[in-house]
């Protein structure tokens, strides 16, 4: 028994119908091997994208543009690392320069202050062993051998230095105190060993600022003038001896002049 379609409009097959069966009678005809390696014009047609179609020209412009930021960024940075490296070695530099500036600086100060001590110390050791004269700014009265009654040798053992009575009377050198009190005819009276073994005697005082065994320095005061003992009026009675006793006088203005002091 033949059946029939009912009578009416034919259902056109839809479209999944029809690519499918495309799709089945395309995979047919490569089976029989009408379709070889190079696809039909309706299969590539079919298959076929163009670059716009598939975003991929977007895809690169978009990775282009993240690789050049990326150089950017690292060439950025780069710069960056070598601006902190160099200011790193101009800080260093300066720092070495301020430390070498410093230490000479310190050099320098340390010379000055060592010239200026060696200089306090030559100026000390010249105090000390330079001569001055045994009453300031003063001068002789009354010279070496001065014959006269007023000396009981029949002349003077000595110089006599104008000096008003109570001025300050001075070692004229280093030395040690020897004698130092009442002399007889010299009144108050100091006797001094110098420090090259010479005697010194300083007489008719009014008071005497020393005593025996004592150290003395050049220009130190050791008494004030006055008018004790065999004297006529306010003076300094200077001698420069061989030995502490009297009588062994020597020319008190040579020994001085031997020594440097202007006389």
């Amino acid at each position: 028994m033949a059946f029939t379609r009912a009578t009416g409009k034919h259902r056109a097959p839809s479209r999944l119908t029809r690519k499918s069966a495309r799709v089945a009678g395309i995979a047919a005809l490569a089976t029989a091997g009408v379709i070889g390696g190079t696809a039909s014009p309706a299969l590539a047609a079919d298959e076929t994208r163009t670059v716009g179609d598939t975003g991929l020209t977007q895809a690169v412009a978009i990775d282009g543009t993240l690789a050049e930021q990326i150089a950017a960024q690292a060439k950025a940075q780069e710069q960056q690392a070598e601006a902190v490296a160099k200011a790193k070695a101009v800080a260093q530099a300066k720092a070495r320069a301020k430390a070498e500036a410093e230490r000479k600086a310190a050099a320098r100060a340390a010379e000055a202050r060592e010239a200026e001590a060696r200089a306090a110390r030559a100026a000390e050791r010249e105090r000390l062993t330079s001569f001055h004269l045994p009453v300031a700014g003063s001068y002789v009265t009354t010279g070496y051998r001065s014959g006269g009654s007023l000396w009981s040798s029949g002349s003077h053992s000595g110089v006599d230095f104008r000096a008003a009575s109570g001025s300050p009377v001075v070692a004229v050198g280093a030395g040690t105190v020897v004698e130092a009190g009442w002399g007889g005819a010299y009144g108050n009276n100091i006797v001094l060993r110098m420090a090259d073994g010479t005697y010194t005697q300083y007489g008719h005082l009014s008071s005497v600022g020393v005593s025996v065994g004592q150290s003395v320095t050049s220009g130190q005061r050791i008494g004030f003038s006055g008018s004790t003992g065999n004297s006529t009026g306010p003076h300094l009675h200077f001698e420069a001896r061989t030995t502490a006793e009297y009588g062994s006088d020597m020319d008190p203005v040579a020994y001085l002049r031997a020594h440097g002091v202007n006389v």
